[in-house]
Parts: C-alpha cells; sequence; structure tokens
C-alpha cells in the first residue's frame, strides 16, 4: 500500500463528519418534522380539566381555527410561554385548547388559577397517549388546527410574543380566510 493512501482514508472520513456537523449545526432546532402536518387530528377523547366527567374530543377542535397548546406544571418552558398564551387568548384572535400531559389534575387548576386560564377545554392526558398519537416530543409543543381539523402546524417549545406575531396569527388568518 502506497504511503498517501494511509492518510487519505481517515481524512475523507473525517471530512465526512465534518459535512454531517455542519448540516446539523445549521438546522433550526426548533423545526421538529412532523408527518402529521396537513393531517387530521387523531381520534381522541380526554376527561376535561375544568369539567370531571364531561370530555374534550376532536370534535371540539372542528369549524374553526384553533391551537392545541400541549403543556404540564412541571414543565418550566411551560411557565415561560404561559404570560404570552394568557395574552393570545385575551386578544379573541384564536381558540386555545389545552393538552395536559402526564400531569396531576389538583395541580393543574392550581397552575391555572395561578397564573391565568386562556384555555377554551383542557384534556388530561395521564398516560400520554394522545401526546403519542401527535408525535409530541416533549412540552411545550402548539399545533395550529384549521376548521376542519386539519393540523397545518407544529412549533416546538415556548411561544413567544414575536413567533405569535409572525408566525401564528398570519397563519390563523390566511386558514379563517380558505373555504
Amino acid at each position: 500500500m502506497k504511503p498517501y493512501l494511509r492518510f487519505i482514508a481517515p481524512l475523507a472520513i473525517f471530512a465526512v463528519i465534518v459535512g454531517f456537523l455542519y448540516k446539523g449545526l445549521s438546522m433550526d432546532p426548533r423545526a421538529l418534522p412532523s408527518v402529521l402536518i396537513d393531517k387530521p387530528v387523531p381520534e381522541f377523547s380526554l376527561e376535561e380539566l375544568q369539567s370531571p366527567g364531561e370530555f374534550f374530543t376532536r370534535e371540539d377542535l372542528l369549524g374553526e381555527v384553533s391551537l392545541l397548546n400541549v403543556w404540564a406544571t412541571w414543565c418550566v418552558s411551560c411557565r415561560v410561554e404561559h404570560p404570552n398564551l394568557v395574552a393570545l387568548s385575551r386578544s379573541n384572535q384564536v381558540e386555545i385548547h389545552g393538552l395536559i400531559w402526564k400531569d396531576d389534575p389538583v395541580a393543574a387548576r392550581s397552575y391555572l388559577k395561578q397564573l391565568g386560564d386562556p384555555y377554551t377545554s383542557n384534556g388530561l392526558d395521564f398516560d400520554g397517549r394522545t401526546a403519542i398519537d401527535l408525535g409530541v416530543y416533549g412540552a411545550p409543543e402548539t399545533f395550529i388546527i384549521d376548521k376542519k381539523g386539519v393540523i397545518r402546524h407544529k412549533i416546538a417549545g415556548p411561544l413567544s410574543p414575536e413567533i405569535i406575531e409572525n408566525e401564528i396569527l398570519p397563519l390563523v388568518k390566511k386558514l379563517r380566510e380558505e373555504s
């Protein structure tokens, strides 16, 4: 074997690793892929937080453009985004539904009483099955759902005023204008 070939193989491997690293670092970590974009919200039936014995279902998401926000009281980022959800709810620009992920209902009620309740409805996903069906990676995650119950967009991580103004509200307006 020629001496220079011993150096080319490790150099080629190093170049491939650097290429993958460069590609990975240039990606947006908030842009998590979702196979459910442009597909209907999966069927679910979850006990309603504020009305035990009543259920929050997929049908509650039909007829109006809405947000489905996955949250939990143990989630630090959820607490960071919560004032933004409250402000968005008070603006009456879009209905917000909650999916409480693997959490205690007593803690969730206390959390909302203390910090404000921006949600039209809140389903208790005790075992995380609905979150799994939605492809949730972690809380918080927010789905924008059109009038027909189709997921149109997903945002991973806490919602900031900038994301609400520049990403969510323009899409909500566009989806409302569609037939």
